[in-house]
């Protein structure tokens, strides 16, 4: 199949915002972020997951180097286990009431390193490991997807009894012997206890 059969050439501006470094743009929107969606990938599949903390979390070393950590999860270790099988990466950045994104790919790798878990220290709390991504290229994303859906538009929030509680999938999901009710009190005791 080719592509280009079907797609038009991108436009000139599309080819031409790509960047191999960090401009002052692209690191006013990482310190301004809360909230990113990590790519990553082995020969057992892709997988992506939502990282977020406070805006400016990721920190920027240089023009070439983000650092992002790994605060407490589920464990199950799948970005992580990805990038030591393949260290290519894909991470995208959000503001909230922005309509723009920012793209960044790379190569990422685990560092457990104390001076570097130091720098988000919480309460005496850090994060078991960082992930040092080195930028092979960024670039700004234009916003249609969040126009077309209205991600920042209150009017479209969901309520969140529309759907069953987090605790009802689990149970209906796992089978685990806990109640619904009871594993929703342990997910809601880790929010308020356990981010960090």
């Amino acid at each position: 199949m080719n592509l280009r059969d079907t797609y038009p050439p991108p436009l000139e501006r599309a080819v031409l915002k790509e960047q191999k470094a960090l401009d002052g743009h692209m690191k006013a929107f990482i310190a301004a972020s809360p909230f990113l969606c990590l790519a990553t990938s082995s020969a057992s599949g892709a997988d992506v997951t939502p990282r977020g903390d406070r805006p400016g979390f990721v920190h920027v070393l240089d023009d070439h180097t983000l650092l992002v950590p790994d605060w407490p999860g589920n464990n199950r270790l799948d970005s992580l286990g990805n990038v030591v099988a393949n260290p290519a990466v894909g991470l995208l950045f959000f503001v909230p009431g922005v309509l723009e994104t920012l793209r960044v790919n790379g190569r990422a790798a685990i560092s457990t390193d104390d001076a570097l878990l130091a720098q988000w220290d919480v309460g005496g709390k850090r994060p078991r490991s960082v992930l040092r991504v080195t930028v092979a290229e960024a670039y700004m994303h234009c916003g249609k997807a969040l126009i077309r859906s209205r991600l920042w538009d209150p009017s479209t929030q969901v309520e969140r009894s529309a759907l069953p509680s987090y605790g009802q999938m689990l149970k209906d999901q796992t089978r685990l012997p806990a109640s619904a009710e009871e594993l929703q009190q342990s997910l809601e005791d880790g929010y308020k206890n356990r981010l960090y």
